[in-house]
């Protein structure tokens, strides 16, 4: 179930910590090598919420959106990203295209390179 790729089952945190609300989220890669920990990316069906040039939207037209397991057209919250332990995974509901995890990937990798 673990693998890069895959969109699970997750209980999110709130940015402030306060709360976590189960939701989908993105596999990006596993982030430890000693530890179960998973960096991970909110998946939300409130597309108005897209941050232009750094989320990415996957549609009902997209050919991976029935393999995503996803009920509705989501975004994928680049800019909402968290390391969890593999414990809170608590299960895939589908997966993404290879080409779309490299896509994000690469977004998510030139976003980190730029300052400001």
């Amino acid at each position: 179930m673990k693998q890069s790729g895959k969109v699970v089952l997750l209980p999110f945190p709130y940015t402030d910590l306060s709360a976590t609300k189960l939701r989908p989220a993105l596999i990006l890669r596993k982030a430890s090598r000693e530890f179960d920990d998973w960096l991970v990316c909110m998946v939300s069906s409130q597309l108005h919420q897209m941050d232009e040039g750094m989320d990415e939207i996957v549609n009902a037209s997209d050919a991976d959106f029935k393999s995503s397991g996803l009920k509705a057209p989501s975004v994928l919250r680049l800019s909402r990203l968290a390391v969890v332990d593999g414990a809170l995974l608590v299960g895939s509901i589908g997966s993404i295209s290879d080409g779309r995890l490299t896509r994000v990937r690469e977004r998510l990798a030139s976003w980190i390179r730029l300052d400001g």
